[in-house]
């Protein structure tokens, strides 16, 4: 099972890292630049036009290392599909933004509504299948939550809060590749010593592949993930905890996604109760640092840091 892990975080990196040095100047042909917000950190104005939807390549890896394990490892299809899932959800808004040179892409309420309907079925097909019991373990505990048929509004909730965090993660460059290769680490571990080993070589595969990934898209950034990578690494992460049964540790070895996510909604929720005040310099959070004169390098790493000590406590909670 070692060397499983060894052989799709090896194989990741090497497609990833072998097919970016093409996919770039193509998707610069294309025009698939960035789309950077007009009331964003002023530094990153001098970003527009570098090439996003870089997560097609790594999606694109991960799919093919996860085939070539599949036939031994076949609860990786379940975590397969709904991380593709989002990243087919990310692409079109990613498409959307390109062709309209907008930085909006689909409507929120749109964009939502593809989420939950892969999140629907990911959910029902967990619930109904006999090869999963649908419990939550309770960190450091040896209890497990059964929420009987509460679970799929549960998941719901949790799948599409980590989606969105992830999400949100993918703001500097580096950023979101750093912090999720390591969450994708941690529960490739969690799965090898606290599991069946069923979802190593896709963690694996996600793992490598974003190191492959770092490569271009570490600071200077010469690619973006755009959506498409983000949504589906958002996806991949929550879709594997419900699958080890460890949603509820999601808050630690995730929690600069909750993080991400929370400091939007606060600061549009103040926002509009106060009538144009703010919390935060900016949100997401990282751009917060970013104004408050953090490099985005300084970010990425203390957030990647934060991520490593997180991981760490969660396993300590199994």
């Amino acid at each position: 099972m070692y060397l499983d892990l060894v052989i799709s975080v090896i194989l990741g990196f090497v497609i990833v890292a072998a097919v970016m040095p093409f996919a770039i100047p193509e998707l610069h042909k294309l025009k698939f630049g960035q789309q950077v917000r007009d009331d964003g950190p002023e530094s990153h104005l001098k970003k527009q036009g570098t090439p996003t939807m870089g997560g097609l390549v790594f999606v694109l890896a991960i799919i093919i290392v996860s085939v070539f394990f599949v036939g031994r490892y076949p609860k990786i299809i379940p975590v397969l599909l709904l991380t593709v899932g989002f990243a087919i959800v990310g692409f079109i808004d990613d498409y959307l933004k390109v062709v309209k040179h907008q930085s909006e892409g689909f409507n929120p309420k749109q964009k939502f509504a593809c989420q939950f309907v892969f999140t629907l079925i990911f959910g029902i097909y967990l619930y109904i299948s006999p090869d999963y019991e649908n419990l939550m373990r309770v960190p450091f505990t040896d209890f497990y939550l059964d929420l009987g048929w509460f679970y799929v509004p549960a998941l719901l909730f949790i799948v599409l809060g980590t989606d969105n965090g992830a999400n949100f993660t993918d703001g500097i460059d580096g950023l979101a590749s750093s912090v999720t290769s390591v969450i994708a680490m941690f529960i490739a571990f969690v799965s090898m010593f606290n599991g069946d080993g069923e979802l190593v070589p896709i963690a694996g595969a996600v793992c490598g592949s974003l190191f492959g990934f770092l490569v271009y898209n570490s600071h200077p950034a010469k690619i973006f993930m755009g959506d498409t990578g983000s949504l589906a690494l958002g996806g991949f992460v929550a879709a594997a905890a419900f699958e080890m049964e460890i949603p509820l540790f999601i808050p630690f070895f995730a929690l600069i996604y909750l993080v991400e996510v929370l400091s939007v909604i606060i600061q549009v929720t103040y926002f509009k109760a106060t009538h144009g005040k703010r919390i935060f310099r900016m949100a997401p959070i990282h751009h917060h640092f970013e104004l408050g004169g953090w490099s985005e390098t300084k970010v990425v790493t203390v957030f990647t840091i934060i991520t490593i000590l997180l991981c760490l406590i969660a396993g300590l909670g199994m």
